[in-house]
């Protein structure tokens, strides 16, 4: 056994040395980190540290239940990744299939170039153009509201507004990312299936729907499962930037990142905030070995494990 180890090794060497810098990546920076999980169960002093502040049991879990915040951030987190979920794997694989159909070779290249440019731009730029777009007295919106003889939207003080906004800025920044993924899918798939389904008399939508989909199941499953992973957890930037601390909009947009964040920023409360962090992990965790084992019922192969 040892020597068919070490031969292993010798034989894979070149590939392992390949891997080394990533497992060393997740080793100091998501493995060691997780020791400050013992933070959600004490109360953090600056003296004693990490390991040396007392315990105090599930006083911070019991802090951040009946806040009555635990209910609306979850809620928000959650609601928010499904609706990501749904809407941007629907336009990425409309795109993906769109872009594989389109017979001009560099109207394809031209438009999927400036389908992945937002991919680039920062979420502190894209909330300077939210910003420009939806303020109220100079926002670009509102003015042509005016010259059109309308009243001006009050975007930024109203709440149900942003559901929308956020979920249509992360379809347009995501979209060329995620499109490339399924164009990389589509045109793996054996090219002999469309030619003989042409023969046959099958149209382009038919080819689409019997053929193209049915074989890009697999990498949607993959990205879903891989998404689901993250229900639970916002993209900080985004929420952030788009939103800042704008109290009026955090019935809807408060996620639990931002609220961890804001925690520790204006009550400096570390072992609530860590709190919130734990149990953020222990949804996420459970969330996607539920959607794996439900996969598996229904194809063991295209599970994750």
């Amino acid at each position: 056994m040892r020597q068919g180890f070490w031969g292993e090794l010798k034989k894979y060497r070149t590939l392992l040395l390949m891997l080394t810098p990533a497992v060393l990546f997740f080793i100091l920076l998501a493995y060691i980190p997780m020791a400050g999980i013992v933070l959600a169960f004490k109360k953090y002093d600056y003296s004693g540290g990490v390991f040396g502040s007392p315990w105090n049991g599930l006083d911070n879990f019991r802090f951040f239940f009946e806040s009555g915040d635990a209910w609306r951030v979850t809620r928000n987190t959650a609601l928010y990744n499904i609706a990501f979920i749904i809407v941007n794997n629907l336009l990425q694989i409309f795109a993906g299939i769109l872009l594989f159909e389109v017979a001009g070779k560099w109207f394809r290249k031209i438009t999927q170039t400036l389908m992945f440019l937002p991919y680039f731009i920062s979420w502190v730029v894209v909330g300077a153009i939210a910003y420009n777009l939806f303020n109220f007295d100079v926002g670009t919106v509102n003015t042509l509201l005016t010259a059109l003889g309308f009243d001006k939207i009050d975007i930024y003080n109203t709440p149900s507004y942003w559901p929308f906004i956020l979920v249509i800025v992360t379809a347009w920044k995501t979209l060329g990312y995620g499109s490339v993924m399924y164009l990389a899918a589509i045109t793996s798939i054996d090219t002999e299936m469309y030619e003989a389904a042409q023969i046959d008399g099958a149209n382009i939508f038919q080819r689409i729907f019997r053929i193209t989909i049915p074989n890009l199941m697999p990498t949607v499953i993959i990205l879903v499962l891989l998404a689901i992973g993250n229900i639970f957890r916002g993209d900080f930037g985004m929420f952030y930037n788009m939103v800042g601390n704008n109290g009026l909009l955090f019935s809807s947009t408060d996620v639990i990142d931002t609220y961890v964040f804001r925690s520790l920023i204006t009550s400096n409360d570390i072992g609530m905030s860590a709190a919130a962090g734990f149990f953020q992990s222990v949804l996420g965790f459970v969330t996607i070995m539920l959607a794996n084992f439900a996969v598996r019922k229904y194809d063991k192969d295209r599970a994750l494990f």
